[in-house]
């Protein structure tokens, strides 16, 4: 009786120990399952040795020509003869199989002057706006292409071949000017003139013009070069307000005496 007894004190000591492990393993489990570790976001930064393209962004060309099995050899997809399988052949992509083309058949108007000189317009308005800002001081000297480019009426770069003033804006020029501009309008010079100011047109050609908005750029300021032939009328006309008619010369003569 008594060994039966031990015999089962060491079962029920046993059973309990195991009793034991398995809930000290089942409370371990439950706490690593419930607490979990903060999941942090990785932040790589760039640099120069982990620069690199987009996936996918970069795609490996078919090599052609390496035989059957690479579906691309022989005759690399260009099929067998004809222009498109040539080396450099093919046709254009508005090529319509010898018809004529769709650019011959439609009509044509018109055509583009390779011998225009446009200007750039000016108003008189703008002028007067500008004086009002400041940026423009009228003056005893007249105004020139330069004073307007420096003031910001226009770009340099702009002025390819001279200045028109047109009269848009007339209604509010109030302040007498002394100006010389390339051309003008009659409407221009009829509210220049009504305001007790002076314009007169003068001619600049290529050299002239880019001596009077770039004078840094010579050493000898070159002289000024007379209108050509089919520009001479204009600027003999004193109607236009030309530097070259008599009335204009004229009134440059008493001044200078």
């Amino acid at each position: 009786m008594l060994g039966l007894h031990r015999g089962t004190q060491k079962i029920s000591i046993r059973a309990t120990v195991a009793l034991t492990q398995s809930f000290n393993n089942l409370s371990i489990r439950h706490l690593s399952s419930s607490v979990q570790p903060e999941k942090r976001e990785v932040v790589t930064f760039l640099s120069l040795n982990n620069l690199s393209d987009n996936e996918g962004a970069v795609k490996t060309r078919r090599r052609v020509g390496r035989g059957i099995g690479s579906s691309k050899g022989k005759t690399c997809g260009r099929g067998h003869k004809g222009q498109k399988a040539r080396s450099g052949g093919g046709v254009k992509p508005f090529f319509e199989g010898g018809q004529t083309s769709f650019i011959k058949r439609v009509p044509k108007r018109g055509f583009k002057n390779n011998h225009a000189e446009p200007m750039v317009p000016i108003n008189v308005g703008t002028l007067q706006d500008y004086i009002d800002m400041g940026r423009l001081v009228p003056s005893d000297e007249p105004l020139t292409i330069k004073d307007l480019v420096d003031a910001g009426v226009t770009k340099c770069s702009s002025v390819k071949h001279g200045v028109k003033l047109l009269a848009k804006g007339k209604e509010r020029l109030r302040t007498p000017i002394k100006i010389e501009i390339s051309r003008a309008s009659e409407g221009a010079i009829e509210a220049i003139e009504n305001v007790g100011g002076e314009i007169t047109t003068v001619h600049y050609n290529r050299l002239a013009l880019r001596a009077l908005l770039k004078p840094e750029k010579f050493e000898i300021a070159p002289k000024r070069a007379r209108p050509p032939p089919k520009l001479m009328q204009y600027y003999t006309d004193y109607e236009k307000r030309g530097f070259l008619s008599p009335e204009v010369q004229l009134k440059k003569l008493k001044e200078e005496l």
